[in-house]
């Protein structure tokens, strides 16, 4: 009785993986559209995002500081602007965990989640996944999250692709990943930066089954976004 009573509360998390690559607008808004939905989040930033975040929004992310760092990241819009979105990190069922940490939650099979997207994604985070190096926590929950044959959403963002890293996407692929190139469209009718972000966030939520209002979908009718 207890255990059924354990399995009915059980947490199952979108484990969420922010690489080096250059968009953190997109991690950002990804998170926004998984808490606004009611998913409960596990989120590994890895020590070259923090890189990244900090040249692009000038935010530092810090371990022992995280939910502060993390509220400010997730109002910044896109465009820049600190206090775009309201965001209530502090009653926000997220659990950050550090990318060293080989021992943390997600980096076991038995740990339960229901996926993984991983935004933005390196090369080299794309490189590290596919050979199965596991040389961080974010390497580490990708291999987990394939073996375990659980989605996993690589929302690659880098251009051009060469032989290589073509050859590892893939391998992702036949692996059972969703390979997302981090590549907005225009038929929504964009008329600002965040919308094309959106539009990138609200196709990697589509592909976890998240649901979302991000962007406008496709109706079948040519110049629709202009009538809206």
């Amino acid at each position: 009785m207890v255990e059924e009573q354990q399995a009915v509360r059980q947490r199952l998390p979108w484990v969420v993986g922010v690489s080096g690559a250059s968009g953190t607008p997109y991690a950002a808004a990804v998170l926004r559209g998984l808490l606004a939905a009611g998913e409960s989040v596990d989120l590994v930033v890895s020590r070259a995002s923090r890189l990244t975040l900090l040249d692009e929004t000038g935010i530092a992310f810090r371990d022992a500081h995280w939910r502060e760092d993390l509220a400010q990241w997730l109002a910044r819009g896109a465009d820049g602007a600190p206090r775009a979105f309201d965001v209530d990190v502090a009653g926000a069922d997220i659990r950050h965990w550090a990318a060293g940490d080989l021992a943390a939650g997600p980096s076991s099979g038995s740990y339960p989640a229901k996926g993984m997207l991983i935004v933005p994604a390196s090369t080299a985070c794309v490189a590290g996944v596919a050979l199965g190096l596991s040389k961080d926590l974010l390497q580490r929950t990708a291999g987990v999250t394939l073996k375990e044959r659980r989605p996993l959403v690589v929302a690659v963002r880098e251009t051009p692709l060469n032989g290589p890293v073509l050859r590892q996407l893939v391998a992702l692929d036949e692996a059972g990943a969703v390979v997302l190139p981090a590549s907005p469209a225009f038929y929504a009718g964009a008329t600002h930066i965040q919308d094309l972000v959106d539009f990138v966030a609200g196709r990697v939520l589509d592909a976890a089954g998240v649901p979302h209002g991000l962007y406008r979908r496709w109706k079948g009718e040519l110049g629709g976004s202009r009538k809206d």
